[in-house]
């Protein structure tokens, strides 16, 4: 049995879809956040499908990925930061009560 490139990519977009969904849904921080990560691993593991099948040979697909993996992290470790910050302020991590730090 082959298996071919949907079996990648329905989950994946699945995943992206999931993403969408609980980042517009959400109102927690934490959440918003976790949902853009699962958002970027879905497009990760487009990169990595489509250089497999596309160009069986080459690995600049997988390089990228890897480059986009730290990237996340390091967008992750900056976004908890910021979360953290913002609690200590405004004890409450929910994007609806923001408003207050206008001022």
């Amino acid at each position: 049995m082959d298996i071919t490139m949907i079996y990648y990519l329905v989950p994946a977009l699945i995943m992206f879809c999931c993403g969408v969904y609980g980042f517009i849904t959400r109102r927690n921080m934490i959440a918003m956040l976790i949902s853009l990560e699962l958002m970027l691993n879905a497009v990760d593991i487009n990169f990595v499908v489509f250089n497999r099948y596309l160009f069986p040979g080459q690995m600049e697909g997988m390089f990228f990925t890897l480059f986009a993996i730290a990237i996340a992290a390091a967008e992750t470790a900056i976004s908890i930061a910021i979360i953290i910050n913002v609690y200590r302020s405004v004890k409450n991590v929910k994007v609806d009560d923001l408003t207050e730090m206008k001022n």
